[in-house]
C-alpha cells in the first residue's frame, strides 16, 4: 500500500506504549541478568507485574519514595547494572529532580529514567498528576537525553536501544493504546526524527501521543484543503534533530509543533529557538497546553479543549497558512 493512500481505517491499533515497554524489557531480561527494574510502588501502573513474577531477583521496590528510586537506580548503574527507574512521570521529574541532576546526570550514571502515565494520561486526577513540566525541567539538565516514542514500533526500538545506551536517558510513555504509524523510512535512532508523512505545503512536528492526531490532521488537510503536510515524529527532544529541522525549514514553509506539554520549555520552544538562531523566518506556531492549570477531563477531552486534536491541529494549520 502506498503511504499517501493510507487512511485512518488502515492503521493497525496496537497497545499502550508503557505496555510495550514492559513486554520488551521482559523479553530482553531473558538474555540479560543485568537488567534491573526499580519501581516506586509502580509495578502495577508500569505493567511490570509479569516482569516481577518471572524475574523476582531483577526488580527492586522502594515504595512511594521517588528520590530513593533514583538514588538506588544510580547506585545499581554505577555497579554495571542496566537500571530502569520506573515511576509516574509527574512524580519522577519533580520529586526526584535533585537526584536526577546530581546522582544521575552529574555523576554520569547511565540510568534509564522511565516516566509512565505521562502528559495528561491521568485525566481527571488533575494537575497534581499531570507531567507538563518534565521536558522543560530535564532539558535544562546537562548530560540528559530525552526520548518520547509515538507508537509501539518506536517504543520497542527505544527500549532496545536504551539497553546499550551509556549515558543518562529519560523515556516518556503514555497509557492510551496507539496505532502503528506509517513508516516512510525504516529505522529508529535516538536523536533522529522519523518522518511519517511527506508534503511540500507545511510541516507538523510532534512527539509522543500527539503524533497520531498530527497525522490525522494532515490527512484532513489533504482531503478537505488539498494541502500536503510533512508530519515528523520528533521523538528525541534532546538532542534535537537539528539537521532534519533545518531541512524541513529550508523552503520557508510554515511549521507547526504539537506536544502534550506546557507551551513553555518543550518541543515547540526547542524548535523555535534553533530556527531563529539559524536565521530561518518560517511562519511558526506551537500547539501545546497554555500557561494555566488544565481543565478537568479525560486525556481526549483535554486534548480537544486545547486544540491537540485532528480538528484543532488542522484549524491552527489553516490559520498559519493564511
Amino acid at each position: 500500500m502506498q503511504v499517501d493512500t493510507i487512511l485512518e481505517k488502515d492503521l493497525q491499533l496496537g497497545k499502550a506504549n508503557q505496555v510495550v515497554f514492559s513486554e520488551t524489557l521482559q523479553a530482553l531480561a531473558h538474555h540479560d541478568r543485568d537488567i534491573i527494574a526499580v519501581t516506586s510502588d509502580s509495578r502495577g501502573s508500569g505493567k511490570l507485574v509479569p516482569f516481577a513474577a518471572q524475574f523476582p531477583e531483577q526488580i527492586v521496590e522502594v515504595g512511594i519514595a521517588e528520590q530513593n528510586l533514583v538514588g538506588v537506580a544510580a547506585g545499581l548503574a554505577s555497579a554495571g547494572k542496566k537500571a530502569f527507574a520506573v515511576s509516574p512521570a509527574c512524580f519522577l521529574s519533580a520529586r526526584a529532580l535533585e537526584q536526577i541532576k546530581n546522582d544521575v546526570a552529574y555523576s554520569d550514571n547511565p540510568v534509564k529514567l522511565v516516566g509512565i502515565s505521562a502528559g495528561v494520561s491521568y485525566g481527571a486526577l488533575g494537575t497534581t498528576h499531570h507531567s507538563l513540566h518534565d521536558f522543560a525541567a530535564l532539558r535544562a539538565i546537562n548530560n540528559m537525553t530525552i526520548v518520547v516514542p509515538a507508537d509501539n514500533y518506536e517504543t520497542e526500538r527505544a527500549v532496545r536501544q536504551a539497553i546499550t545506551f551509556c549515558t543518562p536517558l529519560y523515556l516518556r510513555f503514555g497509557k492510551k493504546p496507539m496505532p502503528f504509524l506509517p513508516q516512510l523510512y525504516h529505522g529508529f535512532t535516538f536523536g533522529k526524527g522519523r518522518i511519517v508523512k511527506e508534503g511540500n505545503d507545511l510541516a507538523i512536528i510532534a512527539n509522543g501521543e500527539t503524533v497520531y492526531p498530527a497525522w490525522l490532521a494532515a490527512q484532513e488537510l489533504r482531503q478537505k484543503q488539498g494541502l500536503q503536510a510533512t508530519v515528523v515524529s520528533m521523538h528525541t527532544i534532546k538532542p534535537l534533530d537539528t539537521e532534519l529541522l533545518e531541512k524541513i525549514a529550508a523552503n520557508g514553509r510554515p511549521i507547526l509543533t504539537v506536544e502534550e506539554h506546557m507551551v513553555h520549555g518543550g518541543l515547540g520552544e526547542a524548535c523555535a529557538s534553533h530556527l531563529l538562531q539559524k536565521g530561518f523566518k518560517n511562519p511558526f506556531r506551537m500547539v501545546a497546553i497554555p500557561d494555566e492549570y488544565t481543565v478537568t477531563g479525560s486525556q481526549l477531552e483535554i486534548f480537544s479543549h486545547y486544540g491537540i486534536s485532528k480538528e484543532g491541529i488542522a484549524r491552527t494549520a489553516m490559520e498559519l497558512m493564511t
